[in-house]
């Protein structure tokens, strides 16, 4: 597999190594031996799969104090898949990554800990797949507005498709319990 550092230290580009014929391709997913020797190394214990359509923004989100961390794909489609550094007292708060994630260039996304995600379908449909290294929390769950100006994420669309709850999410300066670097 390649691994690929990003602009902001433990968020990682993840290429799985394709083997293909003219009968199809098979690729591993996930090995933990692998990936544990890129600092993904917590055991996985959840996944998740979503489908949406084109324009749909789902995020930007993360659990506190419940973190999760996780690895990221798009089964099918193409998503702009987005993580942002909110752990307070980190040297790269506000700061984000976004990748272009879908089922041609089957890379992965690793987003740790105490980083807010969040993706947009940029395709008609997109399956999204999560493995999760903790378990959903609805009372830790955290939400923080997609178009903060603080951010700067440039998503690529204009008028998203969101849910309530993300149409109404507070700023990133708004936002209280966030985690605390070096303790998530």
């Amino acid at each position: 597999m390649n691994v690929t550092k990003t602009g902001v230290p433990d968020v990682i580009i993840i290429e799985p190594r394709l083997f293909g014929d003219q009968r199809g391709f098979f690729l591993e997913t996930y090995q933990f031996l692998r990936y544990a020797e890129h600092g993904v190394s917590r055991p996985f214990i959840q996944d998740n799969l979503s489908r949406s359509a084109r324009g749909v923004l789902r995020g930007l989100h993360l659990q506190n104090p419940g973190a999760q961390g996780k690895l990221v794909t798009a089964l099918r489609g193409r998503v702009l898949d987005v993580a942002v550094d909110v752990r307070v007292g980190s040297p790269d708060f506000g700061r984000h990554v976004a990748v272009e994630l879908s089922e041609e260039n089957r890379r992965q996304l690793w987003v740790p800990r105490g980083f807010a995600h969040g993706f947009v379908v940029l395709s008609e449909t997109a399956d999204f797949f999560y493995k999760c290294d903790d378990l959903y929390s609805p009372k830790d769950e955290l939400s923080i507005r997609w178009n903060d100006p603080a951010i700067g994420i440039d998503w690529g669309v204009e008028t998203p498709s969101l849910s309530a709850k993300d149409a109404d999410a507070p700023l990133l300066a708004d936002v209280k319990n966030l985690p605390v670097y070096g303790q998530v």
